[in-house]
Protein backbone atom coordinates (compact mmCIF):
# COMPACT_ATOMS: atom_id res chain seq x y z
CA UNK A 1 0.00 0.00 0.00
CA UNK A 2 1.35 3.37 -1.06
CA UNK A 3 0.07 6.51 0.60
CA UNK A 4 0.17 9.78 -1.28
CA UNK A 5 0.11 13.39 -0.19
CA UNK A 6 -1.81 14.84 -3.13
CA UNK A 7 -4.27 17.59 -2.25
CA UNK A 8 -7.32 17.49 -4.56
CA UNK A 9 -9.75 20.32 -5.20
CA UNK A 10 -13.17 19.60 -6.69
CA UNK A 11 -15.36 22.43 -7.92
CA UNK A 12 -18.98 21.87 -8.84
CA UNK A 13 -20.38 24.48 -11.22
CA UNK A 14 -23.90 24.99 -12.50
CA UNK A 15 -23.64 26.65 -15.90
CA UNK A 16 -26.37 28.86 -17.33
CA UNK A 17 -28.53 26.96 -19.86
CA UNK A 18 -27.23 27.36 -23.39
CA UNK A 19 -23.77 28.51 -22.22
CA UNK A 20 -22.24 25.06 -21.72
CA UNK A 21 -20.12 24.92 -24.91
CA UNK A 22 -18.90 28.49 -24.43
CA UNK A 23 -17.92 27.63 -20.86
CA UNK A 24 -15.98 24.57 -22.06
CA UNK A 25 -14.09 26.65 -24.64
CA UNK A 26 -13.21 29.38 -22.16
CA UNK A 27 -12.17 26.85 -19.50
CA UNK A 28 -9.88 25.16 -22.01
CA UNK A 29 -8.44 28.47 -23.21
CA UNK A 30 -7.43 29.52 -19.67
CA UNK A 31 -6.48 26.08 -18.29
CA UNK A 32 -2.77 26.84 -18.55
CA UNK A 33 -3.11 29.40 -15.74
CA UNK A 34 -3.58 26.42 -13.42
CA UNK A 35 -1.54 23.86 -15.35
CA UNK A 36 1.55 26.04 -15.57
CA UNK A 37 1.70 26.48 -11.81
CA UNK A 38 4.57 24.30 -10.54
CA UNK A 39 2.46 23.11 -7.59
CA UNK A 40 -0.30 21.76 -9.86
CA UNK A 41 0.06 18.10 -10.79
CA UNK A 42 -3.08 17.69 -12.92
CA UNK A 43 -6.50 19.07 -13.74
CA UNK A 44 -9.69 17.85 -15.40
CA UNK A 45 -12.98 19.28 -16.63
CA UNK A 46 -15.85 16.82 -16.33
CA UNK A 47 -19.49 17.19 -17.43
CA UNK A 48 -22.13 15.49 -15.33
CA UNK A 49 -23.84 12.55 -17.01
CA UNK A 50 -26.83 13.00 -14.70
CA UNK A 51 -27.46 16.74 -14.31
CA UNK A 52 -27.83 19.18 -17.18
CA UNK A 53 -25.40 22.07 -17.06
CA UNK A 54 -23.35 20.70 -14.16
CA UNK A 55 -19.57 20.52 -14.47
CA UNK A 56 -16.85 19.41 -12.13
CA UNK A 57 -13.37 20.84 -12.22
CA UNK A 58 -10.81 18.72 -10.45
CA UNK A 59 -7.23 19.70 -9.82
CA UNK A 60 -4.43 18.01 -7.92
CA UNK A 61 -1.78 19.91 -6.00
CA UNK A 62 1.42 18.95 -4.25
CA UNK A 63 -0.08 20.15 -0.95
CA UNK A 64 -2.77 22.38 0.51
CA UNK A 65 -0.41 25.27 1.34
CA UNK A 66 0.71 25.62 -2.28
CA UNK A 67 -2.89 25.41 -3.51
CA UNK A 68 -3.97 28.14 -1.06
CA UNK A 69 -1.07 30.28 -2.22
CA UNK A 70 -2.29 29.94 -5.82
CA UNK A 71 -5.92 30.46 -4.78
CA UNK A 72 -5.05 33.89 -3.39
CA UNK A 73 -2.89 34.94 -6.34
CA UNK A 74 -3.74 37.63 -8.87
CA UNK A 75 -3.37 35.03 -11.65
CA UNK A 76 -6.15 32.94 -10.11
CA UNK A 77 -8.41 35.94 -9.56
CA UNK A 78 -8.11 36.81 -13.26
CA UNK A 79 -8.70 33.16 -14.20
CA UNK A 80 -11.92 33.03 -12.16
CA UNK A 81 -13.19 36.28 -13.68
CA UNK A 82 -13.19 34.64 -17.10
CA UNK A 83 -15.28 31.69 -15.91
CA UNK A 84 -17.76 33.46 -13.62
CA UNK A 85 -20.04 34.85 -16.37
CA UNK A 86 -21.02 31.29 -17.29
CA UNK A 87 -21.98 29.91 -13.91
CA UNK A 88 -25.12 30.48 -11.89
CA UNK A 89 -23.57 28.99 -8.75
CA UNK A 90 -20.94 26.59 -7.56
CA UNK A 91 -19.24 24.98 -4.61
CA UNK A 92 -15.77 23.74 -3.70
CA UNK A 93 -14.69 20.61 -1.85
CA UNK A 94 -11.11 19.88 -0.85
CA UNK A 95 -9.74 16.40 -0.29
CA UNK A 96 -6.58 14.75 0.95
CA UNK A 97 -5.81 11.69 -1.13
CA UNK A 98 -5.16 8.59 0.91
CA UNK A 99 -4.39 6.01 -1.81
CA UNK A 100 -3.84 6.32 -5.55
CA UNK A 101 -4.39 2.78 -6.81
CA UNK A 102 -3.63 3.70 -10.42
CA UNK A 103 -0.21 5.00 -9.48
CA UNK A 104 0.34 2.07 -7.14
CA UNK A 105 -0.42 -0.42 -9.93
CA UNK A 106 1.80 1.47 -12.39
CA UNK A 107 4.69 1.41 -9.92
CA UNK A 108 4.25 -2.39 -9.58
CA UNK A 109 4.33 -2.68 -13.36
CA UNK A 110 0.82 -3.91 -13.88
Amino acid sequence: MTETSVFRVMLRMQIFPGKERDFEKVWYSVADVVGDNPANVGQWLLRSAEEDGVYYIMSDWVDEARFREFEGSEAHVEHRKKLHPYRSHGSMTTLNMVFDLGRERAERGG
